[in-house]
């Protein structure tokens, strides 16, 4: 990690949260549920899909799982009535999964259920890898019951390509991305071709067996690569898409877009901006000099 960009990361922890959103909200949709609708349908107008997310650290209670579980309901329904094309992800963790993972099941199995009859879909968020196991193991009791849920893998993680090789035998429906939160080496890659790799041989062996992925990543050259990949595959557009963050890369984001491929973008939202920001910086420092460009030499 640069040293500098540790230092700034510290930095801007000590300003004044009407300084962080100056650079946040370029990155996160809004504070409201309307904020992320008027975005998504700006996105619409250029056929940009979306993904929508409810801005939200790992919950301390079932009432707050409840609660989390409500919003995504509500994200659903919006959705619905303004006819976005859109769908929802969600983190494991906010729905109760660090608590107990029946309840998480059940939290999950009603979105789930709501999403099947608005025709919709929902993605489950990987987070860190305390979390790995169980978030898989949760997907893998979902999917029997439901057909509309998918789930995020990191190419980072060590153990992914064999996670994969059992997920395809479900169908499964992937957002394969290269991992953002600091793990030790004993089970994550470093090398940044290392990860590079990894993350091209599990998109070959999604493809090959017919699953349908999301390639989710920001990395021009895994973009090309992923490129020449589906050519040589023969791969038809109903079996990939691209996705991309909100604010990063939206000159990618266009030249996917004018290609001809699907392109969706991860949107998101809530009170809770904040710390996600924080949460974010530390996990990728090298952003922060990012951060520090856009707060000091904004044009």
């Amino acid at each position: 990690m640069n040293i500098l960009n540790k230092i700034i990361v510290a930095f801007v922890q000590m300003m004044p949260r009407s300084i962080v959103w100056i650079f946040s909200k370029k990155y996160i949709a809004g504070k409201t549920l309307d904020d992320a609708v008027q975005l998504v349908k700006k996105l619409n107008e250029k056929n940009i899909y979306a993904t929508i997310d409810v801005l939200g650290e790992a919950i301390q209670n079932k009432d707050e799982a409840v609660i989390a579980k409500n919003e995504c309901l509500q994200v659903l329904n919006t959705i619905q009535e303004n006819n976005l094309k859109a769908n929802l992800s969600l983190k494991p963790t906010q729905l109760g999964l660090n608590l107990d993972p029946e309840f998480a099941y059940q939290q999950v199995g009603e979105i789930l259920k709501r999403a099947s009859e608005l025709n919709n879909f929902v993605r489950l968020d990987m987070e860190d890898s305390p979390y790995t196991d169980a978030t898989i193991n949760l997907y893998k009791k979902l999917i029997r019951d439901y057909d509309n849920v998918g789930i995020v893998v990191q190419a980072y993680l060590k153990r992914t390509f064999d996670d994969v090789v059992i997920m395809n035998k479900l169908n499964t429906n992937y957002r394969l991305c290269k991992g953002i939160y600091v793990e030790p080496a004993t089970i994550a890659y470093k090398d940044k071709q290392a990860i590079r790799n990894s993350y091209m041989g599990s998109l070959e062996k999604m493809l090959k067996s017919g699953n349908y992925v999301g390639i989710a990543t920001h990395d021009e050259y895994l973009i090309n690569e992923a490129y020449k990949m589906i050519k040589e595959l023969k791969v038809t557009n109903d079996k990939f898409e691209f996705q991309m963050l909100l604010g990063v890369r939206e000159d990618l984001r266009d030249k996917i877009n004018s290609d001809g491929f699907k392109i969706r973008i991860y949107i998101p939202f809530g009170e809770h901006w904040y710390k996600y920001s924080i949460r974010r910086l530390k996990e990728n420092p090298s952003i922060a000099g990012h951060v520090f460009k856009n707060i000091f030499f904004m044009k």
